[in-house]
């Protein structure tokens, strides 16, 4: 293990764990997002947004992420548009973010019981209201489990977008040992790197998801 080697890379990796952590999180905002848009026009009960929608998840879901960042990146400026490999990147995880946290948050809420809208409606409200104060709050505890396995799942997808010049962390990786031949010392480095964003994300994603469960409970 050459000691030297590794101080002297950190400084690419400490760069390179900034921009994981960027896409990673904006990726997380806007498929939750997204999420959350699919389901609002899902609840209109309108066919041909209905059908929007599931043709996106299906789309979303069944393409891999590679697919669709070598579409964006290098299809798209056939038709003259083009994005920095860092847009393409965000988009991609989006898109892809989004069908999945559309599913979690579809099931949480499924699962609030129709007893609780009957209750809000009998009281007044309007729909806004009752997606805001009641299903909402309820799916949500109910989604957070697949919402934060999602979140974990799309930090690790960063990966990926390596491959349109993203300097990350895997990226920046193969790049060092192509040119040092330094193969341990940098897969080390790597796999550090990575725990340094997942084992904090996963603790604060644990810890969120027991506040909500007792929130639920009314502890």
């Amino acid at each position: 293990m050459d000691i030297n080697f590794i101080i002297e890379v950190l400084p690419l990796f400490q760069k390179a764990l900034f921009i994981t952590l960027k896409l990673g999180c904006i990726g997380i905002f806007f498929s939750i997002i997204i999420g959350l848009i699919c389901n609002l026009l899902l609840a209109r009960e309108n066919i041909l947004l209905s059908s929007l929608v599931n043709a996106y998840i299906e789309l979303s879901r069944n393409t891999p992420l590679l697919i669709q960042l070598f579409f964006l990146y290098y299809g798209l400026p056939k038709f003259g548009i083009k994005l920095d490999e860092q847009v393409c990147a965000i988009i991609g995880l989006s898109f892809l973010g989004g069908s999945y946290m559309s599913e979690a948050l579809r099931a949480g809420i499924e699962a609030v019981h129709k007893n609780q809208i009957e209750s809000g409606l009998s009281l007044g409200m309007n729909k806004i209201q009752l997606l805001r104060y009641v299903i909402l709050p309820q799916a949500i505890s109910v989604s957070i489990p697949l919402i934060a396995a999602n979140a974990i799942f799309l930090v690790k997808e960063t990966s990926v977008v390596g491959i349109i010049a993203v300097k990350e962390l895997m990226n920046l990786s193969k790049t060092l040992i192509g040119v040092y031949y330094k193969t341990y010392e940098t897969m080390f480095l790597l796999v550090v790197f990575y725990l340094i964003i997942l084992l904090p994300l996963s603790l604060i994603l644990s810890k969120i998801e027991r506040k909500m469960r007792y929130a639920e409970h009314g502890n």
